[in-house]
């Protein structure tokens, strides 16, 4: 299983479900592009809070200087990113693919997040509770169904919001994943104990 997490813009917790979505099923990670932090990357946080020994990281495919837009980091760096060249890991291993920001951030002039997404994979989308949220959540709906790409499931990051998620979920029908709650602090214990209680529904996904 191939399995795509994507955000309904940036800083919604993408990185924390990633990691618990790869501890639960074991399975192996690839963030394609990292644009910035380059020495606290999402590869190097998933490192840290995943706990079995079967995860294998896959190195990215463009590591970018700048924490911007992907398009613009790699201008920066006198880049060009090219989509033939973001190649997907081979494994026999389920695989966690990690996008940048949303799914319209730009990779170069033609190119956005959206278009890494391949048939095989299933998308989860991490949604998380802001004034405006709802809207940002059936937008990215909405662009996935413009594309005739199915959303597989739907988790929440922060605290219960129950009308929101009723209306989203409704209007979706995507399948409800699970909740991440606002943690204090996350670690190896906090993902495994989030892992145990996904798994199922993500097998099922």
């Amino acid at each position: 299983m191939k399995l795509f997490i994507t955000g309904i813009g940036t800083d919604v917790g993408k990185t924390i479900a990633s990691a618990i979505v790869t501890q639960a099923l074991e399975a192996d990670y690839w963030k394609p592009v990292q644009a910035g932090d380059l020495e606290n990357s999402d590869s190097h946080k998933i490192q840290r809070y995943v706990s079995n020994d079967k995860t294998k990281i896959h190195p990215n495919s463009y590591k970018l200087h700048t924490p911007a837009s992907p398009h613009l980091a790699a201008a920066i760096d006198g880049i060009t990113i090219y989509l033939q060249q973001i190649k997907e890991p081979v494994t026999t291993n389920h695989l966690v693919i990690e996008g940048a920001g949303g799914l319209l951030v730009p990779l170069n002039n033609t190119d956005c997040i959206i278009d890494l997404i391949q048939k095989d994979y299933k998308v989860i989308l991490v949604s998380r509770h802001y004034l405006g949220s709802i809207n940002h959540t059936l937008l990215t709906f909405e662009a996935l169904k413009s594309r005739k790409i199915p959303l597989a499931g739907i988790l929440f990051s922060g605290d219960e919001n129950k009308a929101t998620e009723e209306i989203i979920l409704n209007k979706t029908k995507a399948k409800f994943i699970g909740r991440i709650e606002e943690e204090p602090y996350f670690n190896a214990n906090v993902i495994q104990q989030y892992a145990e209680d996904f798994r199922e529904k993500l097998l099922n996904l």
